[in-house]
């Protein structure tokens, strides 16, 4: 049996170890403190993505706001602006049954937007999120709702990714800015 004294010391080099090397849970991620307002605009406002990445932008208590936003709150100081140009799904065909149906397709989401901060020209970015779907004709119901569970997990993944380009393209930008 350890003692006290040498638990908390074990303890305590495996938390420093651990934090040392640089290690974060999965999904653990932040935006920088320097970004405390950030207008996010859309082409379609009512998108699943859209309302993703909203809720996901205010759970870090960032103040979001949107095109409807008074002139007064954007002459405040926003500190970034990410505007959501598009956003599809596609299937692509990947395998058929003998009998000519679908085995297998993969889905392909396709996500573009732009990041601009205070002084600098806009970044167009684009990236894909793919997933393979396995079709089953017997299992229609079933199969339905795998299908919304996997595009709103692919949504989710894009929201992410978003968050995480705009806490690098941030770091960036005050490195450059000399902030």
């Amino acid at each position: 049996m350890l003692k006290p004294l040498s638990l908390k010391i074990c303890i305590l080099t495996i938390v420093l170890t651990i934090v040392g090397c640089g290690f974060k849970l999965r999904g653990d991620y932040g935006l920088p403190v320097g970004i405390e307002q950030l207008q996010l605009l859309a082409s379609q406002k009512n998108t699943p993505l859209y309302r993703i990445l909203w809720k996901q932008l205010q759970g870090f208590n960032i103040e979001v706001l949107d095109n409807t936003a008074s002139s007064s709150q954007i002459a405040a100081k926003i500190d970034a602006i990410v505007y959501l140009t598009s956003d599809k799904l596609e299937r692509r065909l990947l395998s058929l049954f003998s009998t000519g149906q679908v085995a297998e397709y993969e889905l392909v989401y396709t996500i573009r937007y732009q990041i601009q901060f205070p002084g600098q020209d806009a970044q167009e970015i684009e990236f894909d999120v793919t997933r393979e779907y396995q079709d089953d004709p017997n299992a229609v119901l079933a199969k339905s709702r795998e299908l919304d569970l996997i595009q709103n997990e692919m949504r989710q993944e894009a929201a992410n990714r978003i968050i995480r380009q705009i806490a690098s393209s941030h770091s960036s930008w005050q490195q450059t800015a000399g902030g």
